[in-house]
């Protein structure tokens, strides 16, 4: 087995010793593990270094690991953001699709996060970055075996429950299965014009094209119709201020 070369860039003295303990314990593929307390220090050696995989955290003095990475763009490494955000601010990196591990890191998630470790594209940190600050989000990124695809908000007219997985159906006819629970995919759509309507569905709302009272059912622009929960039709009625 490769061995890979690791970074490690966090200005807690602690948090890096503990996260190189368990690196050591249950990831035999990662020895050679450098540790920087310093981003200044990790930007001048980084390049040097060469890394097959970079654990990074977001605010730190000096440079955040934002910063760290413009400085490095192009890089060719694999990046882990380890953060302390709680978990709305953690909305943007599901929308991002980036690999990220939340303090204090448990071992079951550092390892599955080793084994899925990515580069990141340039288009998906400007928008993580972007999501951290605040900006309102217009599109989400969608992982599979065949890499990274960006997907408009305003593109999907519902998403599907399948088992553990999703099925997102897109105004172009596609379908795109998605590796979340549609309660994964609610925490995310629902901060923007979406609604879960029933325990299968959630809709764009500005693709429902009728709602048919007494029976229960909503038809999407594409002419699909969908039922919708009783518990929902007054967060329905409320989204469109019907009267």
């Amino acid at each position: 087995m490769k061995s890979l070369k690791v970074a490690i860039i966090d200005d807690e003295p602690d948090s890096t010793s503990l996260l190189e303990l368990q690196l050591r314990r249950h990831c035999p593929q990662l020895q050679e593990i450098r540790i920087f307390n310093n981003s200044l220090v990790a930007l001048e050696e980084l390049e040097l270094l060469n890394p097959d995989l970079v654990f990074l955290d977001i605010e730190m003095p000096g440079l955040s690991g934002f910063e760290l990475l413009e400085k490095l763009t192009p890089f060719h490494f694999s990046v882990i953001f380890i953060t302390a955000y709680n978990q709305y601010a953690l909305k943007a990196f599901r929308f991002n699709a980036i690999n990220y591990l939340v303090k204090p890191v448990d071992t079951a998630d550092l390892a599955e996060a080793v084994n899925r470790a990515v580069q990141p594209s340039g288009l998906q940190l400007a928008q993580l970055k972007a999501n951290m600050q605040g900006t309102p989000i217009s599109k989400i990124a969608i992982s599979s075996q065949h890499g990274v695809s960006f997907i408009e908000l305003k593109e999907i007219i519902y998403a599907e429950a399948s088992s553990n997985y999703s099925k997102l159906l897109l105004t172009d006819g596609r379908t795109l299965v998605v590796a979340k629970t549609l309660k994964d995919i609610q925490d995310v759509l629902e901060e923007s014009h979406f609604l879960r309507i029933h325990r299968q569905y959630i809709v764009n709302l500005n693709e429902v094209s009728h709602f048919n009272k007494n029976d229960g059912l909503l038809t999407m622009q594409n002419k699909t119709v969908l039922p919708v929960a009783r518990a929902q039709k007054d967060k329905l009625a409320q989204k469109y201020n019907w009267l």
